[in-house]
């Protein structure tokens, strides 16, 4: 027996199946504890999200100079529609007095201010942010809204700014994990009842999946806690539907590789060691691909992009470990009798050689170019819709899906007083030079305004009021004017900074990163295809679909967030998302599908080899997609935009991977290009002789 296949039996021995489960046990029983830990170890400070040479991150650090604490104004909007009265005017200024006091509110509260239309009246109140990040604006916010509502007498009341802001996205990513979790579960279970059409067996890769997600939390939470790992909600949220969607779907391979060798082997340890030597290294070669495309994303100019790389990756390498260790060892102990009511008896036949994708694979071997080519110009046509994408990112009432009560009290705050109230530019330079630039940004075209300057040791800051909505076009444009003015005062060394300066700072982050990491995970992908099937012509042709999946997906994405749900955009870093997702993750099928028509072809050459491999892989790979589709649909539960596109996008494309790309596009290819798919290897020598026999020409 060769090393690999002595390798590839020990999970599954005799004796060492129960070491493994063993192991486990203890890994689970210490891990439970630290993974429950992972939600207090998240980062959700600005700066866990912001491109980190940024100059607004920079003003953001600096800043604290001058308030050693962060903080965030919250805008209390009163409106009564026939006007203000007197007495709002004495509740609004009682209001003022107790907000003074309340918890968490730290530093002078500026108001009651009434509009000039004397319909809206408005208080500043700065919130003390903490080290919780938005989670520490809720309990402030809602104290707010309290308050204000309270002895209201008929004026509308609402909290806005970015404290409001931020409390209502708290709002909606709390229980996030909770959520994501049950919803992923079920879908998991239900796919998986239809999958495998037993009572029992779903179980073993779902406890398998849930194993690895606990114990790759635990190992987060140890890296955040102790090795500076930075975890936000994003990242946690993205990580539960990863693991549980890629986990399935290495755990279905390997199950259907085990069935498969059962026929073959009376002996079931035999059986599991055969199919961990057959399926083992195209689940490798597909989570190192995922790996390494994650890991591509620490490269990132965006925090919460770069920090989402490792997250991931720890995440794919756990459950990689957990489907090629505890599920092997749990499906040995249970034996045959797991796969109940339909037994894969020793000496049967496998029924997937003569089933639906077999027959499949016969159609398109009768006439593979007329397939690829018909295929190649449909998804050609879905990639029109990319005309329509526009990922230049979302407005604030933009990224929720509904209309929460900080959007509702921006929208009246631009009615009745100037657009950039209440989410101010931030402007630092040196204190010799603060005249000058504070002259520079209040002569700026699109500023109202400018506070009076505070001095700390050497240093200035003031606030610059915007004429237009914080995150319009507009106030963007007004930001890079007046860092070109204040940048001109000789040796002020002025920044801007604040809210609008963020949303444009992080906006080109993202699309910098589109730029830059999009062709590495390309690059990577191919390196890791060309070493894995030993060609470049395979390699070349797998990217290729898989960027067409990729273009199609987006395409078509594009058409229904603009004519169905009716999205107002794409946030900047929604296709790099999409892309290392769909890449990274579709690639996966064309592994399974090619490692095996490769292994097929080497005994009866490459076109028979084709409709053998989707004959044999078909199934299980539809199962697979079906599954990790519907994990990433789950995100479309969340009442943001972002999460509900990135979930729409990577579900419809993991599922044209699987049912077109993959099970027709790739086979009419391989079908096509025959033994030339294997170029430079010595298996694109191989030939077919006239009686179908094969022969070597080496």
């Amino acid at each position: 027996m060769s090393p690999t296949r002595r390798l590839a039996a020990l999970p599954c021995g005799r004796r060492s199946k129960w070491v493994v489960l063993a192991l486990w046990l203890v890994l689970l029983v210490v891990a439970g504890p630290l993974a429950g830990k992972l939600n207090g170890a998240e980062d959700n400070q600005a700066s866990s999200w912001l491109p980190g040479n940024a100059e607004s991150t920079q003003v953001l650090n600096e800043q604290r100079a001058f308030q050693p604490v962060d903080t965030a104004q919250a805008v209390v909007v009163y409106q009564r529609d026939g006007g203000i009265t007197p007495a709002d005017r004495v509740e609004a200024a009682r209001d003022a007095a107790a907000f003074a006091t309340a918890p968490h509110v730290l530093g002078q509260v500026v108001g009651p201010v009434a509009s000039a239309d004397g319909q809206a009246m408005q208080t500043i109140v700065p919130i003390d942010i903490g080290t919780g990040g938005w989670e520490d604006l809720r309990p402030a916010v809602d104290n707010l809204r309290a308050t204000a509502a309270d002895g209201s007498q008929g004026m509308v009341t609402h909290v806005t700014g970015p404290a409001g802001i931020g409390a209502d996205q708290a709002e909606v990513f709390a229980g996030i994990d909770s959520t994501l979790l049950a919803a992923t579960i079920s879908v998991v279970i239900i796919l998986l009842l239809l999958t495998y059409r037993s009572p029992v067996l779903w179980l073993l890769p779902l406890l398998s999946a849930a194993g690895a997600l606990v114990v790759s939390q635990a190992v987060i939470y140890l890296l955040a806690d102790h090795a500076g790992l930075t975890v936000n909600a994003q990242s946690a949220g993205i990580l539960i539907v990863l693991v549980l969607g890629a986990g399935t779907d290495y755990a279905l391979l390997l199950t259907a590789r085990y069935r498969e060798e059962l026929r073959k082997h009376e002996n079931r340890h035999e059986a599991m060691a055969f199919a961990l030597y057959r399926a083992g290294p195209a689940i490798l070669a597909s989570s190192a691909t995922v790996v390494a495309s994650m890991l591509c994303l620490l490269i990132a100019e965006m925090n919460s992009t770069s920090s989402l790389g490792p997250v991931c990756a720890i995440g794919v390498v756990v459950a990689l470990v957990a489907m090629l260790t505890l599920l092997p060892a749990l499906l040995v102990v249970f034996g045959r009798w797991v796969f109940w009511p339909v037994k894969p008896a020793y000496g049967t036949p496998e029924p997937t050689r003569s089933g639906r994708w077999a027959h499949v694979g016969a159609w398109i071997g009768r006439r593979p170019r007329k397939v690829w080519i018909g295929t190649t110009l449909a998804l050609a046509a879905c990639c029109v819709g990319l005309v329509s994408l526009n990922a230049t990112g979302l407005s604030t009432a933009g990224t929720f899906t509904g209309k929460p009560d900080s959007v509702v009290g921006q929208e009246v705050l631009q009615q009745h007083f100037p657009g950039g109230t209440g989410a101010p530019l931030t402007v630092i330079s040196t204190e010799a030079g603060v005249v000058a630039v504070r002259a520079a940004a209040t002569s700026t075209p699109g500023v109202a305004g400018t506070s009076a300057p505070e001095v700390h040791e050497g240093e200035a800051l003031f606030k610059a009021t915007l004429a237009d909505p914080p995150d319009s076009q507009a106030a963007k444009d007004t930001v890079d004017r007046v860092r070109a003015a204040v940048h001109a005062v000789p040796d002020a060394d002025a920044k801007v900074g604040g809210s609008t300066a963020v949303i444009l700072d992080a906006g080109r982050a993202a699309t910098n990163d589109n730029r830059t990491i999009i062709p590495l995970v390309l690059g990577v992908v191919l390196v890791i295809l060309a070493l894995l099937l030993r060609a470049i012509t395979a390699p070349l042709v797998l990217i290729a679909t898989v960027v067409l999946s990729f273009a199609s997906a987006l395409g078509i994405s594009a058409f229904f967030f603009e004519h169905v749900f009716h999205f107002e955009g794409q946030d900047n870093s929604f296709p790099l998302f999409v892309f290392v997702f769909l890449v990274a993750l579709g690639i996966d099928y064309n592994i399974f599908l090619m490692t095996r028509v490769r292994e097929e072809s080497a005994h009866q050459g490459t076109r028979r080899g084709a409709i053998t491999g989707l004959a044999a892989t078909g199934g299980v790979i539809t199962s697979a997609g079906l599954i990790l589709a519907s994990t990433f649909a789950v995100l479309g539960t969340l009442p943001l935009v972002g999460f509900a596109e990135i979930g729409f996008a990577v579900a419809l494309g993991v599922l044209l991977d699987t049912l077109v790309v993959r099970s027709v596009l790739v086979t009419a290819l391989t079908m096509d290009l025959d033994r030339h798919m294997w170029w430079p290897s010595k298996l694109s020598k191989q030939v077919v002789d006239s009686e179908g026999e094969l022969a070597r020409q080496l």
